[in-house]
């Protein structure tokens, strides 16, 4: 099991400060570099990591420490620092090491440690034990804390489990080695979204450890025991799987009544040095909030001020190399908005696939008279392919995803760009065999169709939105 401690500071640590950090534990560990060189470890002498520290990041984006961290996390005015150490519980000294490392940088740097009781600034000497421990595998990044033939388990003990750096390896190793990645975590711990897109699906599981219940998947409520190396779901004797007790649906009167809002969207440019991406999720941004994306990053937390023309320089540099592009999206601390998005490079062109959530509280009302015009404009000034709007109830206005059962969404419409329009059949596309009646976007010559679907509160309207793919995907002959 590994703990998190984090050093948040005004100020970069530079070179010396994290030397005075790294040797809390006196001049008998070693320090060495993996991973690129984006990741220090502190060593006994034979080798075993005891704490791992990430390169400091620089955060430029208002609520970040408060958004991961929880509400009473305390950080310096961004920008700020933020560096990260992960500390091995497998040996005693572990966690009081990263606690010493983290406090020695808030100490020099004025800053502040997460979580504020594990800061210290004390030596933490070995002991023999310790000291002659057989190293530790070094098939494992950092992040993993049990590796086996079958998964790559991670154990945290925070808050929210973003998609970090650490995390993100985590799952490119697992996803390399054909294995499932587990997250196992306490029933008071959140998802952020990015984290439940990488987690969704088989193999890959998020654990609850549940006082109560024992271990559940916090996705789907299964519950789970350790079996031949990896978490797996308890079948009964007919050969079904339980639900735990602590996933069930609430009742309505205890149903907290937020609501999330979602746009699933693709389009598609044509490959040209000028492009910039970004642009249809910054329109999309800015109709339903009135103002731009606050920040952007590859991983959470989210460190670079919005910017449409680094996002296209990065995606570019990493097409000439062939790697994907993956990226998360955030808003204002005051009005929860999160999205991802993927880029592709494909014989279509340039394609960004999008998913943009926005949260709304009790009191608040989704901008649903906003979704029709929105759509005109991404069909018409933002190469709009297609788009899907749901609405769901949920537990929380910030996005995160607990430990409980959640309502699926409900399609609220469905668009079509003037692309797949004409290549259907405009007649067709326009005469669906049942509900679903469509309105022009744009030019009456190649016009997008937008075709509603509910308002938000009707799970029929996932058959109806059925029935409309089925049709579209029967073309006229001759179309």
């Amino acid at each position: 099991m590994t703990k998190d401690v984090i050093a948040l500071t005004p100020t970069m640590p530079d070179i010396n400060v994290l030397l005075a950090g790294l040797f809390a534990g006196g001049p008998s560990l070693g320090v060495t570099g993996v991973h690129e060189g984006a990741v220090v470890q502190l060593c006994t002498p034979n080798g075993r990591p005891l704490v791992s520290v990430e390169a400091p990041l620089l955060i430029q984006v208002p609520g970040e420490a408060q958004r991961l961290l929880g509400a009473e996390a305390s950080a310096p005015h961004v920008p700020f620092w933020w560096t990260e150490a992960r500390a091995s519980t497998a040996v005693e000294e572990g966690e009081r090491l990263a606690g010493s490392f983290a406090g020695r940088l808030a100490a020099v740097l004025d800053g502040t440690v997460w979580p504020p009781e594990a800061a210290h600034t004390d030596v933490v000497p070995l002991t023999p034990e310790t000291a002659t421990a057989a190293p530790a595998p070094d098939s494992a990044p950092p992040a993993v804390d049990v590796l086996t033939d079958k998964a790559a388990v991670v154990i945290q003990d925070r808050p929210v489990v973003a998609i970090t750096s650490w995390l993100a390896d985590a799952l490119r190793t697992a996803a390399a080695g054909d294995l499932a990645l587990q997250i196992v975590t306490p029933p008071h711990t959140r998802l952020t979204l990015p984290t439940r897109t990488a987690l969704h699906g088989q193999p890959n599981r998020w654990v609850v450890q549940d006082p109560d219940c024992g271990y559940y998947d916090g996705l789907s409520g299964a519950e789970l025991h350790w079996q031949d190396g990896h978490f797996t779901p308890v079948r009964s004797a007919d050969g079904n799987t339980r639900v735990a007790e602590a996933f069930k649906p609430r009742t309505a009167s205890d149903a907290p009544g937020a609501r999330q809002l979602s746009f699933s969207l693709h389009t598609t440019h044509a490959a040209d040095e000028h492009l910039l991406l970004g642009g249809a999720l910054e329109a999309a941004w800015q109709a339903l909030t009135g103002t731009s994306p606050a920040g952007w990053s590859t991983a959470e937390p989210i460190c670079l001020p919005w910017s449409r023309r680094q996002m296209t320089e990065l995606a570019r540099s990493r097409a000439q190399r062939s790697a994907p592009t993956w990226l998360t999206t955030i808003g204002s601390p005051d009005r929860p908005a999160i999205a991802t998005t993927r880029v592709a490079h494909t014989s279509s062109g340039i394609e960004e696939h999008i998913v943009l959530t926005l949260g709304y509280g009790a009191d608040e009302a989704p901008p649903l008279d906003a979704v029709a015009p929105l759509a005109e404009t991404l069909a018409t000034e933002h190469g709009l392919a297609s788009m899907l709007t749901t609405l769901r109830t949920a537990d929380r206005r910030d996005l995160t995803v607990p430990p409980r059962f959640q309502p699926p969404p409900i399609p609220l419409a469905f668009t079509l760009g003037a692309d797949a329009v004409n290549e259907i059949g405009r007649g067709h596309a326009q005469h669906p065999q049942a509900g679903a009646r469509p309105t022009q976007l744009g030019p009456a010559a190649r016009p997008a169709l937008h075709y509603p679907l509910g308002d938000g509160t009707d799970p029929g309207s996932w058959a109806t939105l059925q029935q409309l793919s089925r049709h579209l995907k029967r073309t006229q002959e001759g179309a």
